[in-house]
């Protein structure tokens, strides 16, 4: 772990890989001092926000032991339904040797956490427990993705909340509402949320 300062009211700790990120995450949001203000995770950071002096913050990470288990029963489970007929499937079964069948009950069969946001507001990075999904992004990247596309890249599966350019392997399509400003937050998918899917 390493703890760099991030301007005046925020300091950034960088860790080794996205596991160990996510378990200090679960522990510094599961009791963060009044004067912290955000959390904010990423694939091997997590930006600590704060209101007030940098030393008690510096000595509260310092101090926090990193949870291992997700300990759902702290956040929210979201079930997201899919058709499961996305551009790529074919593509995805050759990659990983399964059949069509077998991709798509991999990825009902696990419970997907998501580890965190970004790329676009309500996009979230979900990680799950079968590595057999692991496969690289497409190597020419679609100039337009539809809203609602469920695709899976690297180590993550992830839903577009909005249409935009992308690379990610395209196995199918959701109505889920990903951002809504009227909701209080905003966004479905949070870091921490338990995520399940479901045949539409």
């Amino acid at each position: 772990m390493r703890i760099l300062p991030a301007g005046e009211n925020a300091t950034l700790v960088e860790f080794d890989g996205l596991d160990e990120t996510m378990a200090y995450y679960r522990a510094l949001a599961l009791a963060p001092p009044a004067a912290v203000v955000d959390l904010v995770p990423a694939a091997r950071t997590v930006l600590v926000m704060f209101d007030g002096a940098r030393q008690p913050i510096l000595d509260w990470i310092w101090a926090v032991t990193p949870s291992v288990s997700t300990d759902e029963d702290r956040y929210d489970t979201v079930t997201i339904s899919v058709i499961y007929d996305g551009e790529d499937l074919d593509e995805v079964a050759s990659l990983t040797g399964l059949t069509t069948t077998e991709v798509v009950a991999a990825h009902l069969d696990q419970t997907w956490t998501v580890a965190f946001g970004g790329f676009a507001p309500g996009f979230g990075y979900l990680v799950g427990t079968d590595t057999r999904l692991h496969v690289p992004r497409r190597t020419s990247p679609r100039t337009s993705v539809s809203s609602g596309s469920v695709g899976l890249a690297g180590e993550f599966s992830g839903i577009y909340p909005r249409s935009s350019p992308g690379g990610w392997q395209l196995i199918g399509r959701t109505d889920a509402q990903l951002w809504n400003l009227d909701h209080d937050p905003p966004p479905l998918l949070r870091p921490g949320t338990t995520v399940r899917f479901e045949r539409a």
